[in-house]
């Protein structure tokens, strides 16, 4: 066999390995995420708070996106920077916040685009995997931001494994 045929038969000929380099990943769906924001949203309204809430799936990018009456159009954006921080880092943007203000390593972080390092972030897990995240902005305070969110993870847990 020539060269250039051998060649072109090896091009052609088909790859076992080509399957291993797709990647198959787990991320929320629609119905969850839209299910999680309600309850975050009415959370928070049950404190009297007024506020917007945000799922985005494991690559930061939104999938549910809900800001109560009255909240502030600040919020949605928060909400949405909260969400994308907590899923691209993998933990609570509470932790990450006590990390930057604690570890002079880390104090660049909040420099990264599209990062809002204050408390509201959290991630959602399906069992030791990271399927999304949900952020809330609008509470007065990162702790209270938190709960809201925590509340909009506990309405969709049993579905998420």
């Amino acid at each position: 066999m020539r060269p250039i045929a051998l060649f072109a038969a090896l091009m052609l000929a088909p790859l076992p390995a080509a399957a291993q380099n797709l990647v198959v990943e787990r991320n929320i769906g629609a119905t969850l995420a839209a299910e999680a924001v309600a309850a975050a949203v009415e959370a928070c309204a049950g404190r009297g708070y007024r506020v917007a809430a945000a799922v985005v799936d494991r690559a930061g990018v939104l999938r549910a996106l809900l800001r109560a009456d009255g909240a502030g159009p600040h919020t949605v954006s928060s909400a949405q920077a909260k969400a994308y921080t907590a899923a691209s880092m993998r933990t609570n943007t509470s932790q990450i916040l006590e990390t930057v203000r604690t570890n002079p390593g880390a104090a660049r972080l909040p420099d990264i685009e599209g990062f809002l390092v204050l408390g509201g972030g959290l991630p959602i897990r399906a069992g030791d995997e990271v399927v999304g995240a949900i952020g809330v902005g609008g509470a007065p305070g990162g702790h209270l931001d938190d709960q809201c969110a925590e509340a909009g993870i506990a309405r969709i847990r049993e579905r998420l494994n």
